[in-house]
């Protein structure tokens, strides 16, 4: 198991901005693709963003290009999304989860938009926009 451990979140008014931490306990941050997602009742799991460990860019959904910043830090093995401007619709429960992987299928997009690829989990942050 590679236990994910989610804290960040809360709530906030239209405009503002929220962090958002993913942290790995425990366990050597390599070879990793971390992802965000977020849900809301009723709706599919939608994808935001994601990095691979090893470095290079992170990649967005465009519903948060812009707007979205996801960071990692490797000497505390944690992953972040920085959200700011945020907007009603950014409402949701937000996940990170990560799976071993190159850093090819990471940052195509091909595999890493889809949260059924993901095996590990974390908890799940509730993020709510009020106007």
């Amino acid at each position: 198991q590679v236990p994910l451990v989610e804290s960040g979140g809360g709530s906030v008014q239209a405009g503002g901005s929220l962090r958002l931490s993913c942290a790995t306990s425990g366990q050597t941050w390599r070879d990793r693709c971390m992802g965000w997602f977020r849900q809301v009742p009723g709706k599919e799991r939608e994808g935001v963003g994601g990095i691979w460990s090893g470095g290079g860019d992170p990649f967005y959904a465009d519903s948060v290009k812009g707007r979205f910043t996801i960071s990692q830090d490797i000497g505390k093995n944690t992953v972040y999304l920085q959200m700011n401007s945020l907007k009603l619709e950014d409402s949701a429960v937000y996940y990170c989860a990560g799976e071993y992987s190159s850093r090819y299928d990471c940052a195509s997009g091909s595999r890493s938009h889809d949260s059924t690829w993901y095996t590990y989990w974390g908890q799940g942050a509730q993020v709510t926009v009020s106007s």
